[in-house]
Order: C-alpha cells, then structure tokens, then sequence
C-alpha cells in the first residue's frame, strides 16, 4: 500500500530572520565543494609542527637526551606552551563554521515553517553536507506534519458529518414526529393513554441515540470500567449488532496504562472491529490484549477476505489508526493475505502509564 505526500512550497522568511536563516535550501553545488573539514584540520596541525621544526633549524637551541639543565627543561615547556596556543588559535578558526552551523540550526523555528539554513559561510564540504542534510530532515518534518494535520482534520470533518446526520435523520426526525403526536393529541380534546404511551416510547427511543451517539464519541464505559472491561463491553456491543462473532482472549495482570495510550487502544479495536463489520465479510473475530516483553499489545484478527491491494482513495482508517500509535509511542503492524483474514497489531510501551 503505498503513501501519497503532499509537497508545500516554502514560505519566505519572516522579518528579522537571524543571519544565515532563509527561506532557500543549500545548493548541490555548495555541498560539493569547498576545502574538507579534514585536510583544512590537517593543514592547521602540520603548520605547528613545520613551525617547530622551523624553529629548530634556525635558532642556537641545544638539548640533550636526557635533559641536563633547568634551562632547557623552561625551553621545552615554552616551546610547548607556544605550540598549543597556536594550535589551539588555528582549530578554534577552523572548527567556527560548526559552531555557526549550531547557532542556525537552534535559530530554525519548527512553527514557522519553510526556513532552510542558508548557504552563507559554509565553504567546507562538512558543513555544507550537514546543512544539506538537515534541511532535508525539515522537508521531511514539515511534510509528514501537513500529511499528519490533513490526516487529523479530515478525520473531524468526517466524525462531525456522521454526528451530523445522525442527529438530523434519527433524532431529528424522531422528536419531529414526537412533535406532531402532541400537537394531535393537544388539539384533539380526548386524553388517549395509548398515544401519550407511543410519545414516551419515542422519547425513549431518542434517548437511546443520544447516548449511543455519545458513547461513540467518547466511551463512558473506559472512564468507569477500565481498558479491559471497556473492550469487553465493545466486542460484546459489536457481536450484538450483526452476524459477527467476537470472541475475546484477554490476559490477567496487565499494567496501567494512561489515559491517552487506553484510549488508543480502545479506539484502534473499534476502528478494526468496524473495518472487519463493514469490509471483511468475516464471520468471527478475535480480540486479544496481553504482555508481551515490556509492550502492552492489542491483536484484532478476522477470518475475512483481507484487504485488497490498492485500497480506494479517502481511505484514511489505516493512517488514523498509525497516528493514534504514534502519539503514544507506540507502533502499528497490519498483516493481510487474500482469503485468509487480516490481522492488526497494536503495540504500547508499558511505560506510557508511568507519566500518568
């Protein structure tokens, strides 16, 4: 199955961008050339040593092996002292780029997005490749993180069209109908229980969907019951609806986990119990939660036709659900083969209930 990312162009760079920071990448060009880091390291060292050497060869300087004077031992020790600082001097100049590279890269702001490193004093080769690398690592953060936000966005429309109708063709026609039955009943002078009963039935009914559809939008049973027993009552709700049969294998002394990761998990079983209701044509399924090393993992396994090669277009169930693990830290495996079912894994960190 293959993933489609949208490409944004980037967006010019605010006013009072620091130095260096721009809307641009760093040319091929610019990476390519330039003197390497290690041979300009190299000439800064050999400079020191053919300077000592210089000095050796030109000035009156004797010294014996082993060394006989407290003269000599000060001569040694200069001379040692000069070197390093001269050495010091020359690698502190050559490494500055790096050091100028860090202030960029920590002056690049995640919320405004579109800002490369410019190519401005990046001659060695390095550095360059390092600036390269890491603007592509932003094209790389910005583009998951648009595909992420479409992904969330497109989501809420659809749960918000879906509430939508729901309340508009079952609970608006309901209270509609409910409506016209007191206003006969009003208007007709005669008290019939029988019809004040059919209103109470209507109202009920529409009760009924309201906490349904509540339900559907967060689970009361997670926040009362807990993460097993939710999913008990999630399996046995779905097996009830229709010719599914849901069996559950629920393992005993499991870790807490928090809030968000339980909802994760309750919400990637419901989506996969929908999926295999909707698409499997699968007559039973298998819901499983157990440890295995320090991961907290969910198994949702049917016996249906598997999912198809290319799956349509706005099919966004697969993505939401790998979105929802990686909030959590977590990862998301789906297994497939046509005929024999598909089987999705959902595995948590333990630890996602320790910040809790």
């Amino acid at each position: 199955m293959g993933a489609t990312v949208s490409v944004q162009r980037p967006l010019p760079a605010r006013a009072g961008a620091p130095p260096g920071v721009s809307s641009k990448r760093v040319p091929a060009a610019s990476r390519q050339g330039g003197v390497s880091l290690l041979w300009r390291l190299f000439a800064a060292n050999g400079a020191v040593l053919a300077l000592a050497v210089l000095l050796l060869a030109i000035t009156p300087i004797t010294i014996t092996a082993p060394v006989a004077t407290l003269e000599q031992v000060s001569i040694l020790l200069v001379g040692l002292a000069v070197m390093l600082a001269i050495d010091l001097v020359l690698l502190r100049r050559v490494l500055s780029p790096l050091h100028r590279l860090t202030a960029l890269m920590r002056a690049v702001d995640p919320d405004r997005p579109g800002r490369r490193l410019d190519d401005v004093a990046l001659r060695e080769a390095e550095v360059a490749e390092l600036a390269g690398a890491f603007n592509e690592m932003l094209d790389r953060l910005e583009a998951e993180r648009r595909e992420s936000a479409r992904v969330v966005l497109a989501a809420q429309e659809r749960e918000r069209l879906r509430v939508a109708r729901e309340l508009h063709d079952e609970i608006g026609q309901t209270l509609t109908a409910v409506t016209l039955k007191a206003e006969r009943a009003a208007g007709g002078g005669t008290a019939d229980p029988h019809e004040f009963h059919r209103i109470a039935d209507d109202i009920r009914a529409s009760l009924d969907d309201v906490r349904r559809i509540a339900r559907e939008l967060r689970p009361e049973a997670l926040d009362d019951l807990g993460l097993v027993n939710a999913l008990i009552t999630l399996c046995a709700r779905v097996g009830e609806q229709g010719e599914l049969r849901v069996q559950r294998r629920f393992a005993g002394g499991l870790p807490s986990l928090g809030p968000e990761a339980e909802l994760v998990v309750y919400r990637v079983a419901q989506e996969s119990l929908t999926n295999v209701v909707r698409h499997a044509k699968a007559a039973s399924a298998t819901v499983s939660l157990g440890l295995e090393g320090e991961d907290v993992v969910l198994r949702v396994r049917d016996d249906g036709r598997g999912l198809p090669d290319e799956l349509p277009k706005g099919t966004a169930g697969i993505g939401g659900m790998r979105e929802r693990a990686l909030l959590v830290g977590g990862a998301l495996a789906i297994s497939s083969e046509p005929g024999r079912g598909t089987e999705v894994v959902l595995e948590v960190p333990a630890a996602a209930g320790e910040g809790a």
